[in-house]
């Protein structure tokens, strides 16, 4: 008999829970093959991609880290969505539907239990505390994104603040968690967060605690970009769980790295208008002991040193500008490099 085709990429599919269906999207790796137990990822969404089109789920988070990176990515990724209205992943009606999806797709795309993940943002990351609750032996690690346990539509929860991290983390157990949130989240606070690593802690848990210096509600694209993060998931297998030794680590992400200490002067080499095919990108100009630049919409924004020919933005951003000499010494240009792609821009003579 011969083997059926299937499309890899992002495919739309349905599933059917209690007389109601719902629309939503698994992602299928390149490469992916019927021979093979693939890693599952179950994805749940925040408050803003609700909807019943199956498709507005996959538009920011994972979702969106997968097309930048594919590579980094070999899971399949189920991604359902929660309709508008007063549904929430902490219901247990959206909880079920969650999991028959990935019940699904497990099954016909040969997904491995063994290896199945579940992560979600805001809304989301409620979620994943909720689903790890009820479900404490279904996952091999955790990862919630700007989320928490105390629903804003029950505020009488933080009433139990003292006693109800400890009964997520009871269930929860050795599974590894590893939890990212803003230092300024002005949605869910971080006070969230931390009480549930310290609850972990307490436990004997295997927590990692990632916060974000100066940064608020949207932390999901510094922490779905991380290299490490699928090598981290990857690492874990729900049969070995049980076999963890307790781990805790807390990180304070500084909003960028600590200024090098560089000579000045070296900024009049780069002084200059950097083009990309005839269009201006940078007029770099040095200003006392500040290297500024004017971007192609007119905003003068100052450049940080990382080293010597590397620059930052004290936004806290991944862009990087990275001065290039030719082989005479002379700057030729400016290798311009973020999350998404790098190119580059030839300094006008």
């Amino acid at each position: 008999m011969p083997h059926r085709h299937i499309d890899t990429g992002f495919l739309n599919r349905t599933v059917a829970v209690n007389g109601s269906v719902y629309h939503y999207q698994v992602y299928l790796p390149e490469g992916w093959n019927e021979h093979g137990s693939w890693p599952v990822i179950l994805f749940l969404h925040g408050s803003g991609e609700r909807g019943s089109e199956g498709m507005d789920e996959t538009q920011i988070g994972l979702p969106q880290a997968i097309r930048i990176h594919p590579d980094r990515w070999p899971f399949l990724v189920v991604m359902p969505q929660v309709p508008f209205g007063h549904h929430r992943w902490t219901d247990p009606d959206m909880m079920q539907m969650a999991l028959t999806a990935l019940d699904q797709d497990t099954k016909e795309f040969h997904g491995d239990p063994d290896r199945t993940y579940l992560t979600g943002l805001s809304l989301g990351g409620y979620g994943v505390y909720e689903l790890a609750r009820y479900h404490p032996r279904r996952f091999a690690a955790l990862v919630p994104v700007s989320g928490g346990i105390f629903w804003s539509y029950k505020p009488d929860r933080w009433k139990e603040a003292a006693t109800l991290p400890g009964e997520y983390a009871r269930a929860i157990g050795h599974t590894p968690v590893w939890i990212f949130h803003g230092s300024d989240d002005n949605v869910v606070p971080v006070k969230e967060a931390q009480l549930m690593y310290e609850a972990l802690k307490l436990s004997n848990g295997n927590v990692r605690f990632w916060q974000y210096a100066g940064w608020r509600h949207n932390v999901w694209d510094k922490a779905y970009n991380l290299p490490e993060l699928p090598k981290w998931l990857l690492a874990h297998r729900l049969s070995s769980t049980p076999k963890l030794q307790p781990l805790s680590e807390e990180v304070l992400v500084p909003l960028h790295p600590v200024p090098a200490r560089i000579n000045p002067d070296i900024y009049d080499d780069y002084a200059g208008v950097y083009e990309d095919e005839g269009t201006v990108e940078a007029t770099i100009q040095r200003q006392g002991d500040r290297l500024l630049n004017r971007n192609r919409t007119g905003d003068v924004l100052e450049l940080l040193p990382e080293n010597t020919n590397t620059f930052f933005y004290a936004t806290g951003s991944a862009t990087r500008l990275i001065f290039e000499r030719d082989e005479h010494g002379e700057v030729k240009g400016i290798l311009y490099r973020d999350d998404r792609h790098e190119e580059f821009w030839e300094k006008k003579r």
